[in-house]
């Protein structure tokens, strides 16, 4: 099991999780838990949370398909001194919520978006200026839905010829033939 020793916030190094190194343990900051830290062990199929609470020692195991998904938060300039992207595990529940991916740099965030969402099998959210979340693509079920695209012409299009895509199926002609009532003749041999 990979373990990743962050720090706590505010010391400026960011939070960085790889999706495909799962089970992970990993320290987060909680301002509820004493000393401010929550320990976290991630795998694919559960979540499980450890912290103290007034002395009190506190561990959550949850199934990863009672979180919401996973969100996209943009934290503005004003709000930070340089913005940041973050990549965070949502719960119904904001205190159960598992950051997963923290940087000022938005470069590859949305990359490991997807990559959290495909690896822990939950939806990708995005979450909006009022903390709302959405999901950024129509779906139904698994399946994401979107108009669809006209054909696309391959690399060696001018190797074939054009009237192949303006052929349209055969349709029966009005001096066709049609036999009703009679028996049909077959030979053996």
């Amino acid at each position: 099991m990979g373990v990743v020793k962050t720090t706590r916030a505010g010391s400026g190094r960011p939070l960085r999780l790889d999706p495909f190194a799962l089970p992970v343990r990993f320290a987060t900051a909680d301002a509820a838990a004493d000393e401010a830290v929550r320990h976290v062990e991630l795998h694919r199929e559960r979540v499980m949370l450890r912290r103290d609470v007034r002395g009190m020692r506190m561990a959550v195991d949850l199934p990863v398909a009672t979180f919401l998904g996973v969100a996209l938060r943009v934290t503005a300039p004003d709000q930070e001194p340089s913005g940041s992207v973050s990549v965070v595990l949502e719960h119904r529940d904001p205190n159960l919520s598992v950051p997963l991916f923290a940087a000022t740099g938005g470069d590859e965030v949305v990359a490991i978006w997807r990559a959290w969402a495909q690896v822990l099998g939950l939806p990708p959210l995005v979450a909006e200026p009022d903390g709302t979340l959405r999901e950024p693509f129509a779906r139904v079920g698994q399946v994401r839905t979107a108009l669809p695209v006209d054909r696309r012409r391959s690399a060696i299009y001018w190797r074939r010829p054009s009237i192949l895509l303006r052929r349209k199926p055969g349709r029966p002609g009005p001096d066709l033939k049609v036999y009703r009532g009679e028996r049909e003749i077959i030979a053996r041999n």
